[in-house]
């Protein structure tokens, strides 16, 4: 299992779009749009090269070290099959 965490989804959309845009956007809005984009994105490039599986977007988890850390609120968010 391969565990992304993204940390500048609001660079990212302030990089695509106009700055102003990324600065009136909740951050949370910005991590939604950054992962659909990095769904999409993996799931055909996967497929692309004959891998077969799925990819879920994840919240209330997070790495510490060696350990995996559930939050309260855990949900599987989308999952999309390649």
């Amino acid at each position: 299992m391969i565990l992304i965490k993204i940390t500048n989804s609001t660079a990212v959309v302030a990089s695509k779009t106009h700055k102003l845009f990324a600065k009136v956007t909740p951050e949370k809005i910005d991590e939604n749009l950054v992962e659909s984009e990095v769904l999409k994105q993996m799931v055909s490039d996967l497929a692309s090269f004959g891998l077969k599986g799925e990819i879920s977007i994840v919240k209330g988890i997070d790495v510490q070290e060696a350990a995996l850390i559930t939050k309260k609120g855990f949900v599987v968010k989308k999952s999309q099959r390649f």
